[in-house]
């Protein structure tokens, strides 16, 4: 998008080798290593990381630096703000709440609250030192706590779907009484609630689990019937390219997410392939998903209750009309052409401030 717009030169971490972004733009990848299971030697290439983005911001020419998703990069941001560049954050989700929620898993909590608390505090000096600030819909910002910073807001800044890709492969009339999710098996993603409620379901409908991730062995053994039975399917993980295709096989899309993430792509993916999407209202999905109207809103996690939602979601009689309904939308709001010319305004704004 942006670099329809502008001249992008793009600072990264742990780009592949072979990624095709490398042939499009100016790349300065700063780190090949990861930031390690160790916390002293995660923070200390944190540390450098920063350090050595501070050095590739100086060597370049560009009168605007945008942190996506780098919001608790502080160093950087300072050192751009002091050598005169204008200084954008966009945050990707909540980055201290994600990292407290891994953290907890191998540090005592107190430690680990610590950790993110400090995380926390280099996001909210950034942002009150930053020039302005994009988030992907309004109810993000509000979640993020970023309301507060009226004026250098900018809360419409969701990214675009490819619709020549995404498109309903399958007429919704076609499909099968198949709902699912897809994305990382993990634990964050709502996996086990996910698990009991396929348990749940009645037999004439099917839940299909796309993906992998840390607990689809753990998936294997708890189905373990329901496989068998052919009343749950476990895909495995899925190339890119095959995304739209699966997710065109789907009724709908269940999507339990933890509120760690700012507006999960899958979404508006699954929406631009005519799949509805019944997900939990955290940070940018409300200003997506308008109960009954543009989705269906998960405001109870509880598994016999969302198994019952399930079932009576599919047996509403305007479910093909709401499929033409978000695909609508995605073309309308979520186009390429919208993205740029959101962004195109939102930098002519920033600009002549």
């Amino acid at each position: 998008m942006l670099a329809s717009i502008t001249t992008v030169s793009l600072i990264t971490a742990n780009l592949s080798g072979d990624s095709e972004i490398r042939n499009r733009h100016d790349v300065i990848d700063i780190s090949r290593s990861g930031t390690g299971s160790n916390i002293i030697i995660a923070a200390f290439r944190f540390l450098l990381n920063q350090l050595r983005m501070c050095l590739a911001i100086r060597q370049r020419d560009g009168d605007i630096v945008l942190f996506f998703g780098a919001t608790s990069y502080l160093l950087p941001i300072v050192f751009a703000r002091l050598i005169g560049k204008t200084v954008i954050l966009e945050p990707r989700g909540d980055v201290p709440l994600t990292l407290r929620l891994q953290w907890e898993q191998r540090l005592p909590d107190i430690l680990a609250r610590l950790l993110a608390g400090s995380v926390s505090l280099l996001e909210a000096i950034g942002y009150r030192l930053c020039d302005a600030i994009i988030t992907y819909t309004p109810s993000m910002a509000e979640e993020l706590g970023l309301n507060r910073f009226e004026q250098k807001l900018y809360p419409y800044g969701a990214r675009y779907i490819d619709l020549d890709r995404f498109y309903p492969y399958q007429s919704f009339t076609e499909r099968d009484r198949v709902v699912g999710f897809l994305g990382r098996l993990d634990e964050e993603k709502g996996i086990e609630t996910l698990a009991a409620v396929a348990e749940r379901l009645p037999p004439d409908i099917r839940f299909r689990f796309i993906g992998d991730g840390a607990r689809r062995e753990w998936l294997e053994g708890e189905l373990a019937d329901e496989i068998a039975a052919g009343d749950v399917d476990l895909t495995g993980w899925v190339d890119h390219k095959d995304v739209p295709a699966e997710l065109s096989e789907l009724q709908l899309l269940v999507m339990p997410s933890a509120p760690t993430e700012g507006l999960p792509t899958t979404i508006l993916e699954a929406m631009a392939c005519g799949t509805p999407v019944y997900a939990t209202p955290v940070s940018g999905v409300p200003s997506v998903i308008q109960e009954g109207e543009t989705g269906f809103l998960m405001t109870d996690t509880d598994p016999d209750t969302v198994a019952a939602t399930i079932t009576s979601i599919l047996r509403r009689d305007d479910l093909e009309a709401l499929s033409d309904d978000v695909r609508q939308l995605i073309e309308d709001e979520y186009s390429f052409e919208a993205a740029v010319e959101r962004y195109r305004s939102i930098l002519r704004d920033i600009s002549s401030s």
